[in-house]
């Protein structure tokens, strides 16, 4: 299996996961796909602006570069990024759905803060 055949895999493992929560609840199915491991920074990092995958990898150095094609891959099937270009030249950033996401998870860091004693 190729890089990226392994990658889809995962991807579609995921996907699988995300809609049978779904079914159940879509904030809980939200919530369990936005705290998979990378996604919220992924999506902090793309709202101060579009970033190739070399540009990203180095905002988030510990991820390997499996993990951040799946969860690039991810976050555009949930319709939160789109990806602009071919190969090395692609540059990934937010869409509408996305940026109306954004003050939501602004908001809930916010309210995740230690409150000072």
């Amino acid at each position: 299996m190729s890089y990226d055949e392994e990658a889809v895999a995962v991807a579609n493992l995921h996907d699988e996961q995300f809609f049978r929560l779904a079914s159940e609840c879509t904030v809980e199915a939200w919530l369990t796909f936005l705290g998979h491991r990378w996604s919220a920074l992924i999506l902090y990092h793309l709202s101060q602006g579009p970033k190739r995958f070399g540009e990203l990898s180095a905002c988030l150095p510990s991820v390997t570069a499996k993990m951040m094609s799946e969860r690039l891959l991810s976050l555009q099937r949930r319709e939160l990024l789109e990806r602009d270009g071919r190969h090395r030249d692609a540059a990934y950033r937010l869409t509408p759905k996305a940026g109306q996401l954004m003050p939501i998870l602004d908001a809930l860091e916010r309210w995740a803060r230690p409150s000072p004693e």
